[in-house]
Formats: C-alpha cells, structure tokens, sequence
C-alpha cells in the first residue's frame, strides 16, 4: 500500500489490554513518529513500555483508537505491519540446544520480510552476510545460536532484524547484555539506521553509550505517554528521571 504522510507511526487515542486483564495497559494513547526519528523510551517498570512496543507491531488487540503503522491499519492488517516492522525482544535467549546456526537465525529475518512461502535468493543472503559483518558475528556464522554468550545471541537478533531492512525497528532493552563498550557499538549502528531513514524506537533503562545523534524521549507513567521532548544524549537519563514521577497520568 502506497501511503505520503511522513508519519510511519500514528497512534490516535489507542487503548490496549491483556487477555484476562482487569484493566487496560495503555490509556487514550496518542503518538506520532516520522520517518527517520531516534526515539528513546524510559519510565519505571510496569509503566507500559513493552506494551507501546507490541501494540505498534499489532502483538496486542487494540481495543479503542486508530493505529496507522507504515501507512496501513494495525487493527486489520497486523500481519503486513509486522513484514516492514523489525521487533528485537527483551531478554530472549535461547536454549543450548536450539538447532539453528546464526548464519539461519539472520536468514529468519529475511524470512519475515519475504514471507515464509518465499525462498530467498542470492540478494538475501548477502543482505544477511551484510548485517551479520555490521554486528561483528560474522565468525560465528555456524556456530549453534544456543552456544553463544547472552551478549552475542542479543547481537544475532539485532542483525536478524537489520536483515530484514524494516521501515521501522523497535528494541526492548537491548543493551541488557551488553557492556559499555558494546553497547556504544550498538548505539552507533542503530544511529546510521536512522540515517538511512529507519525509524528506532528503543525501551531502555540503560542511557549510557549513547551516540551524539539527535534523540527524542519518551515517558511513559501507568499506562500513559507522560513526557515527550527531543534531547541530547548526555541530558538523556536526566530527562528520563525528572520526568518518571513527575505527571500522573489522566487516563
């Protein structure tokens, strides 16, 4: 679907909840995020960050609102949202055992974005070889996904939805593995994403080793959007923090 707005995220008065859930997790949220935007998302645990994140790529039923993602409808076509939508997940790992070598686990994002009835062809692979080399895991290329640190398997999933060349790229906490020097890596190849035009939406209580890149910040409180602003890295985590107990939220 051909869409013209600069805006690849417009959430208008979204609420969203769990199945089973006496109340909703987010509140009347409204968003809108363009093409090429560095947004960084903070606030305490339990404020609803992962559930912005789900609720985006169409993981969660919305229940009232309109959600627009890449120009289409996320309450009908979630499955076309999530083809153009790279998700790195908070805190997976996989099991020692897992069959799958890295060079398959990077392949998988081509997977998502092709469709899985679509083999994929020589152009794949070296978009996969490609963002394996830009995570610096190319040597573990055969290498079981499973035998490898956290900190490696976190940059596997990375370059899995790098090779997926989404629109947009969100991350849950992705530098919960990772040390400060990997970290600043991390955030250097998020920012020449941005520069390309993807849009990065990252959940972080990690504000070190930023990059010095523009940023927008997020905060989220019970539910709700509390705090918006653009900043620079080093004012980042005083932002984050000042604005965490600041404003209630009116839901």
């Amino acid at each position: 679907m051909a869409y013209t707005s600069s805006e690849l995220i417009a959430l208008q008065g979204i609420v969203t909840a769990y199945e089973g859930a006496e109340y909703p997790s987010l509140h009347n949220v409204s968003l809108q995020i363009s093409s090429g935007e560095f947004v960084m998302v903070g606030g305490p645990n339990g404020a609803g960050k992962t559930t912005l994140l789900e609720s985006i790529n169409g993981l969660l039923p919305i229940t009232h609102g309109s959600a627009q993602v890449c120009g289409l409808d996320v309450r009908k076509q979630g499955a076309e949202v999530r083809k153009r939508v790279g998700y790195v997940i908070q805190n997976f790992s996989f099991d020692p055992l897992t069959p799958f070598t890295v060079r398959e686990v990077v392949m998988m994002g081509r997977y998502g974005k092709l469709g899985y009835f679509t083999r994929p062809g020589r152009q794949d692979v070296e978009i996969a070889e490609r963002a394996m080399k830009t995570l610096g895991i190319d040597e573990f290329a055969e290498k079981p996904i499973g035998t490898l640190s956290g900190g490696q398997q976190q940059k596997v999933l990375i370059a899995q939805n790098i090779a997926k060349e989404p629109e947009i790229l969100l991350l849950d906490e992705p530098y919960s593995n990772l040390d400060l020097s990997s970290r600043e890596y991390i955030s250097t190849i998020l920012a020449d994403q941005v520069k390309k035009g993807v849009t990065v939406v990252v959940v972080s209580h990690a504000f070190d080793g930023l990059p010095d890149h523009p940023l927008r910040v997020l905060v989220m409180n019970d539910g709700c959007i509390t705090h918006d602003q653009s900043c620079r890295a080093d004012e980042l985590e005083h932002v984050v923090r000042a604005a965490s107990h600041a404003h209630p939220c009116h839901a």
